[in-house]
């Protein structure tokens, strides 16, 4: 009955994979989608025909553990939790099956949340191939292993993971036993390593990145206060090209509204450029926990492509994007989330680094404040005030998507004061030199600069 369970499981994971692959291929043109459907209802049949029945007939012959099975079995997990070595019980795909208290220290992950999850998705990008190799080898019984592995929260400081196979009652494939020790592989005996050197490229990254705060600082000084549309798209033109490939805001105004869009131009982007600003924030898990509970986030290679939820045809925009990284940013420190700030790397680009991320958690409280600053008493503070020059997006243009928002009422002419078609007085910072006032009016609401003007094409 044990065998019979064990191959009713992978049958029954097996199953939920290609039910996950037809959900990706309802994506395929219409002529396609024919031979989806057809797979559908065979997958269906199989269900109604071969994975109930067996369903059933397990849970009838399943019996309850005797009084001292039991007591045993809470012995041992009382002794699994209580050990002082970090340790967690996988399965041979790295799942997490048990983690002690020793481990959710280590990794500053609760038991309850990493239930179910990869445990090589806590390590950095470059020890997950490894991992999962040597745990596949030691539940098929090759022995035990021993590798040095590094966790994302903590990547200077290198594990050794011994992994052992252990058999649990009443299964009959192998689980795998992970202990955590601090140290490496090579053991301590290995000389230290040589003082390190200024490196080159870290220097001009940073002086990247010092260039990027500083024109942020200096566009949101000079953006008009009171419009919180017009400081988000002025702060998304800086971002766009210099720091990421895709910026998408989001305003929190009673619920979710997506206000700017900005990616990759070109035909070919201009779909999925409408997608994403026709999408619904409360449909995307990441944005609605920074706008709910001000958590960030910083991921490389997403494990969760629903993370930033999907199209219309229910494809992962993540998956669609080909995003290789990104960071999830809330606008709210300090004080209540005014709005969630999204920004995407794809393809082979270079992923966001902790010191990237750290400075994307300064410009999110400098765009805050802006946000948050009064708005002048009077025109003429407002017309008196320079309007920021033209920001291009650096080496490549960006498209923008913008949501269409409801137009502001203008308000009534008194009848007293001039007639229904007399033309409003022009700001007295306009020169009265014959120059269009509407000109100088259309260069203040938008600082950042006109799309086609600046390097970005509009969608």
């Amino acid at each position: 009955m044990t065998q019979t369970e064990d191959d009713f499981g992978e049958e029954l994971a097996d199953f939920v994979r290609r039910v996950g692959e037809l959900r990706t291929a309802r994506a395929r043109p219409a002529g396609e989608q024919l031979t989806v459907l057809d797979a559908a209802l065979f997958e269906l049949q199989h269900v109604a025909e071969q994975l109930w029945p067996r369903y059933e007939r397990i849970m009838a012959a399943t019996g309850s553990p005797s009084p001292g099975e039991r007591q045993e079995r809470q012995l041992l997990k009382a002794l699994f939790q209580r050990l002082p070595l970090p340790v967690a019980l996988v399965d041979r795909e790295t799942v997490v099956r048990r983690l002690n208290f020793a481990a959710t220290g280590l990794t500053g992950v609760r038991a309850g949340y990493a239930t179910g999850r990869p445990l090589a998705a806590l390590l950095t990008p470059g020890d997950r191939a490894a991992f999962r190799s040597q745990a596949a080898a030691v539940a098929r019984g090759e022995g035990d292993r021993g590798l040095t592995v590094h966790l994302q929260q903590r990547p200077d400081e290198p594990l050794l993971a011994t992994l052992t196979a252990l058999r649990p009652p009443d299964e009959a494939q192998s689980a795998v036993l992970v202990v955590f020790q601090a140290g490496s592989a090579r053991g301590s005996a290995a000389a230290p390593p040589p003082p390190a050197l200024p490196d080159l490229a870290e220097s001009t990254r940073h002086a990247e990145l010092m260039d990027v705060i500083d024109l942020m600082a200096s566009t949101l000084l000079q953006l008009h206060t009171g419009e919180r549309e017009l400081l988000v798209g002025g702060a998304a033109r800086v971002l766009c090209g210099r720091f990421a490939d895709w910026i998408v805001c989001d305003l929190v105004e009673g619920g979710l509204r997506r206000a700017v869009v900005l990616g990759p131009s070109g035909p070919a982007a201009a779909p999925l450029l409408h997608a994403v600003a026709g999408q619904d924030p409360a449909r995307c898990p990441l944005v609605l926990e920074a706008a709910r509970a001000g958590n960030g986030a910083l991921q490389v290679q997403p494990e969760d492509a629903d993370g930033f939820g999907h199209d219309p045809s229910g494809t992962p925009m993540l998956a669609r994007a080909e995003v290789s990284s990104l960071m999830c940013v809330p606008l709210g420190a300090p004080g209540p989330v005014t709005g969630v700030l999204t920004l995407f790397r794809t393809g082979s680009a270079r992923p966001f680094s902790m010191a990237e991320g750290r400075a994307m958690d300064v410009m999110a409280r400098h765009i805050t404040l802006a946000m948050r600053r009064p708005a002048p008493d009077g025109p003429g503070e407002a017309a008196d005030s320079a309007p920021c020059t033209s920001v291009d997006p650096r080496e490549e243009s960006c498209a923008s998507a913008t949501p269409p928002a409801p137009a502001a009422p203008r308000p009534a002419a008194s009848p007293s004061t001039s007639p229904p078609d007399a033309r409003p007085p022009r700001p007295r910072s306009a020169r009265n030199d014959g120059t269009d006032g509407s000109a100088a009016a259309d260069r203040r609401a938008d600082p950042a600069g006109p799309g086609p003007a600046d390097g970005c094409s509009s969608a």
